[in-house]
């Protein structure tokens, strides 16, 4: 038997997710007019900019970015058509890829970094008190381990971050803008 959401948590799950549309809509929407990059792009070139050498294999770049094979494959495919991003032959697994970053993508993550952050600080940080923010926080933690934790499979666990995870809003490797290592 189904055990349906209470009309709080109803409200609450439909908030998230209507935030969260609206959120990746107005922030994918400020990069594309701005910089020419869609919100995937930032996020790949973000894993990028913050990896060591600037490069990564491409099964680490996906679960990092909690992303199917074949989304990765198409994001990666388009970057690399248009020089942000370059495929290499991985040195200890002929089957597998590394990515790296171009001079072209490392241009592009950093002009787009500081509008960026400047969007989401308007749109989410300046609306919270330091106590709301230090909520949110928890909560996201909380919720990502939890659904760590009930993953079934191995694969599913590499996947490791969710959406509160993701790097679409802080700086690559904190430029000039304090605070944590992520993007998002």
């Amino acid at each position: 038997m189904t055990k349906w959401l209470t009309t709080g948590e109803q409200q609450a799950w439909r908030g998230l997710i209507h935030l969260t549309a609206q959120l990746q809509a107005v922030l994918g929407r400020q990069l594309q007019d701005e910089h020419g990059i869609s919100l995937a792009d930032y996020e790949v070139l973000g894993h990028l900019h913050d990896a060591p050498d600037q490069r990564l294999r491409a099964r680490d770049l996906g679960a990092s970015l909690v992303w199917e094979q074949s989304r990765l494959s198409h994001q990666l495919a388009r970057m690399q058509r248009r020089g942000l991003v370059e495929r290499e032959e991985c040195e200890t697994d002929r089957r597998g890829a590394t990515f790296r970053l171009t001079p072209t993508g490392r241009a592009a993550i950093e002009q787009a970094a500081p509008g960026h952050v400047e969007a989401v600080r308007a749109l989410v940080f300046d609306a919270l008190s330091p106590h709301q923010v230090t909520q949110l926080a928890g909560l996201t933690g909380h919720l990502i381990h939890h659904l760590e934790d009930s993953r079934p499979t191995g694969r599913a666990r590499q996947v490791g971050a969710t959406t509160g995870n993701h790097r679409s809003a802080a700086s690559p490797r904190n430029r000039g803008q304090g605070g944590s290592n992520s993007q998002g």
